[in-house]
């Protein structure tokens, strides 16, 4: 029976460096190769449609942005001038109710001054006799 006999530094470093050689020759096979060209210019030509897509997106993101910033502004504007019509109807409101509230005081008073002139007269009436 053999017995496993552990390899001694200089040869695991003749097989590391035979190891790296054949990785070196492969990545230099692999870059000359016309297939990973052609890969890599359609990795690059999909990279650039990606980013025109970006930016159109974020075009189209902008102009929506611009278009809802302008609808709320109509909105705030219409809530405003809402606002401005509320308060002038209000305004409008109290003015009426308060000449109503004047002329039923004025009507209140000249029917309190005619009750006091009538109790007058008939005070005099009962002080004279006649």
């Amino acid at each position: 029976m053999s017995r496993f006999k552990t390899p001694d530094i200089l040869e695991r470093r003749n097989s590391a460096e035979a190891i790296k050689k054949a990785m070196l020759e492969k990545f230099k096979a692999a870059s000359t190769d016309p297939a990973v060209e052609q890969q890599r210019l359609q990795r690059e030509a999909i990279n650039e449609a990606r980013q025109v897509r970006a930016a159109e997106r974020e075009a189209a993101r902008k102009v929506r942005e611009a278009e809802l910033a302008r609808e709320a502004a109509l909105a705030a504007e219409r809530e405003a001038q809402a606002q401005r019509e509320a308060a002038e109807a209000e305004a409008r409101l109290a003015e009426e109710k308060a000449a109503a509230k004047a002329a039923l005081e004025a009507e209140q008073k000249a029917a309190r001054d005619a009750r006091y002139a009538a109790r007058k007269s008939a005070k005099k009436v009962r002080r004279r006799g006649f």
